[in-house]
């Protein structure tokens, strides 16, 4: 009996910041059209990301996936560059 994974969300961001060991803070931006106003707006939210090397850094644009929660605040590790 073989146990089916459900397909892990994945989001493409820069890289804010690799201060903290093994650990990144990556930015996502999303563009969505304002409602009443028709106009284009970019949204941004950031994200801690497992990083087990410490090989990216700031400006880096990388693939996240979701994971087990790894510490308070990670949900997603590094998957690669795009």
């Amino acid at each position: 009996m073989t146990i089916e994974r459900t397909v892990r969300r994945k989001k493409r961001g820069v890289v804010v910041s690799n201060k903290m060991d093994k650990t990144l803070v990556v930015r996502v931006d999303r563009t969505l059209r304002h409602p009443q106003y028709d106009k284009v707006i970019t949204c941004a939210k950031k994200y801690y990301a497992h990083d087990e090397n410490n090989t990216y850094h700031a400006g880096d644009k990388v693939e996240i996936m979701e994971t087990r929660p790894l510490s308070k605040l990670k949900r997603w590790r590094v998957v690669g560059t795009w």
